[in-house]
């Protein structure tokens, strides 16, 4: 059973130009494109998941640090 590598966000986006570029200049057939634009569309979904679970996790560590802070406040304690 071979462990498919996934590609980090960076790298995702950075092939998600490659095949934005490609398209735009027209210069592949369009049995091409098609696999081109399939693969794209793979690429955002993964870019598009990897920023919200990014953004939630941000949103988490936000609102955890206002509430030690209130805490903390409260009590009469310092961070």
């Amino acid at each position: 059973m071979s462990k498919k590598k996934e590609n980090s966000f960076e790298e995702s986006l950075k092939r998600l130009q490659e095949i934005s570029e490609i398209l735009e200049r027209g210069e592949v057939s369009l049995e091409e494109s098609i696999k081109l634009y399939e693969e794209g569309i793979n690429l955002a979904k993964f870019c598009y998941t990897t920023l919200k679970e990014a953004e939630l996790k941000v949103t988490e560590l936000k609102k955890q640090f206002e509430a030690d802070l209130k805490n903390n406040f409260q009590n009469g304690n310092e961070l």
